[in-house]
């Protein structure tokens, strides 16, 4: 185990100190509380994206050691800089209707006012995080193929529904509809573009992750350099293409526990290296199939953390709800697979 995830520890061990100084020079006194936010980000982060990790041990089986060593570092700088930190900046952009550089300025130099900002967005941002956590939660339920199942008298259930084309899209929108009737009045319209953008760049990034992955090219063993023949490298943009979309949920679902981008970056980004390490240990082990129900787990608490952010949207969640519930989901999962594992042997 310490073999895959030295670079993960020695990347947590930074992180924290990094955090607690920058939670000391915003806030005297609020290092160790922010120190617990971050602890609570990277499992989160780590939770949502175990079925990432899978779909990624599947590619990275493809590529040599040096791109899959590519993956653990190229892949986390584009991951902490553009998905962790730029994605929250543009959102709250868009929604707060503020500068780009200006919110960056308002993030790392004025919290308060980030924070207001933040606030004056919070339905329509949390709703958008929403719409899009509870369509991946739907399209791996809903699918008639799918034939594991953990919770079997719910999960059976719902696999037959798949057999109706776009009910995820009925639901989501249904979801959307009922948020808004019970917001406050400013905010309704805001709520259904940010909802209904939600379920759009859910269906644009699944559509374009599903191209690339049946007409993606094929090539021979994996070599040195950026030759676009290169299918290592194929697969590496192919990887930081699905990372991407995965993150999505990680990075939305932080804002119901900080407001405080450096905060949310740090935590979110050692979630993610520890994702990568998980990855390579996958591959390299071939131990994914001894806990089947671990991805149903993860999935489970996509669906749980969409149900709180859409509830929040109206009415406020505690934090902690928010950030343990994911942990539950995968804690449950591990167990159920063991068990499992006991009873075939």
């Amino acid at each position: 185990m310490l073999k895959y995830f030295t670079g993960s520890y020695i990347f947590t061990l930074a992180g924290f100190i990094l955090a607690y100084l920058w939670a000391e020079h915003m806030h005297s006194g609020s290092g160790f509380a922010s120190l617990f936010i971050v602890f609570v980000l990277s499992i989160l982060e780590v939770s949502l994206s175990f079925d990432n990790a899978v779909i990624n041990a599947g590619k990275l089986e493809k590529m040599s050691p040096k791109w899959q060593h590519r993956f653990l570092t190229w892949g986390i700088l584009i991951a902490v800089f553009g998905m962790r930190f730029l994605f929250p900046i543009c959102i709250v952009s868009i929604f707060a209707k503020v500068g780009f550089l200006n919110v960056i300025d308002m993030a790392l130099n004025n919290a308060d006012k980030y924070a207001h900002y933040l606030h004056v967005s919070h339905p329509p941002i949390i709703t958008f995080g929403g719409a899009f956590l509870i369509m991946l939660f739907f399209s791996y339920f809903f699918n008639h193929q799918k034939e594991t199942h953990w919770i079997k008298s719910i999960e059976e259930k719902m696999a037959f529904l798949g057999h109706f084309k776009s009910i995820g899209i009925t639901i989501t929108l249904i979801l959307i509809y009922l948020t808004q009737h019970f917001a406050h009045a400013d905010d309704k319209y805001e709520i259904l573009i940010a909802g209904i953008s939600g379920i759009v760049t859910y269906l644009v990034i699944d559509g374009f992750s599903h191209m690339l992955e049946h007409h993606k090219i094929e090539g021979d063993a994996c070599s040195t350099g950026f030759s676009l023949k290169n299918s290592c490298f194929i697969n590496f943009l192919y990887l930081e293409l699905i990372d991407a979309s995965f993150s999505l949920d990680g990075v939305l679902g932080a804002f119901a526990l900080s407001k405080d981008i450096v905060i949310i970056t740090i935590g979110l980004s050692i979630g993610a290296m520890f994702v990568r390490s998980l990855t390579i240990m996958l591959v390299e082990k071939k131990t994914l199939k001894q806990y089947k129900y671990l991805e149903h787990g993860a999935h489970w608490a996509i669906g749980a953390l969409a149900a709180i952010m859409f509830i929040s949207a109206v009415h406020e969640v505690s934090e902690i709800v928010t950030g343990l519930i994911g942990l539950v989901f995968i804690t449950l999962a591990f167990i159920s697979s063991l068990r499992e594992n006991k009873k075939e042997a």
